[in-house]
């Protein structure tokens, strides 16, 4: 009975460091790609298209991660006798 709090408390540390982790991504990939439109205003077009595209996978990856998360919460149920 032990393990199935624990697996629910790993679950959400998980999904939390998840989450803090894609934030912190994206906040890093905007703040490389302001600098390098502020070094470069003429790539402004490629480097925002660049940034949208990472940006997307970041999110991708860290939703990816919360379901994960979430299933492994959601699948504690103990067996039944």
């Amino acid at each position: 009975m032990e393990g199935i709090g624990l697996v629910g408390l790993g679950a959400g540390l998980g999904a939390g460091l998840a989450i803090v982790g894609g934030g912190g991504g994206i906040g890093r990939l905007a703040a490389a790609a302001m600098e390098s439109i502020a070094r470069q205003p003429e790539a402004a077009n490629d480097i925002k298209g660049g940034m949208i595209i990472t940006a997307a996978f970041i999110e991708g990856v860290t939703l990816f991660a919360v379901v994960v998360c979430l299933l492994l919460a959601l699948n504690t149920a103990p067996p039944v006798a």
